[in-house]
């Protein structure tokens, strides 16, 4: 069994697709940080507003002692906007990344397919064995 395992485990697809989800992840936090570190401020500036502290309130919490908010309720819709932002950053870098593979891709295919035939070969040898 641990064999077999072995075997599933080294297999060049599952390698490849666990270093792509690696990557995929420390990508996305290199794109959070770009839109928390320099997108944010810049909306922030033009709205005079911390994106991600923008909220609509639907019920008033109380102030405790500390002068922290206790048992606000509230739609944080400038965290999720922050969060669609990255995700539109992410999947548009995927996306031109997949449009880069297919196209070498396609060229490989096309460069393959420009060779000369199997007939064309044979042809070819038997014009030669004739001289």
């Amino acid at each position: 069994m641990f064999k077999e395992f072995k075997e599933f485990a080294m297999k060049g697809s599952l390698v490849d697709i666990a270093v792509a989800f690696v990557m995929g992840a420390a990508f996305k936090d290199v794109v959070t940080s770009f839109t928390s570190g320099i997108v944010s401020p810049v909306i922030g500036l033009i709205f005079k507003a911390d994106f991600k502290g923008l909220k609509y309130i639907l019920e008033k919490g109380s102030v405790n002692e500390l002068g922290v908010v206790v048992g606000e309720s509230a739609i944080m819709w400038g965290e999720f906007l922050m969060y669609t932002i990255d995700f539109f950053i992410v999947a548009f870098v995927m996306f031109l990344v997949i449009k880069g593979i297919n196209k070498l891709k396609k060229k490989e295919a096309e460069e393959v397919a420009t060779g000369p035939t199997d007939n064309a070969l044979l042809c070819e040898i038997r014009d030669l064995l004739k001289k």
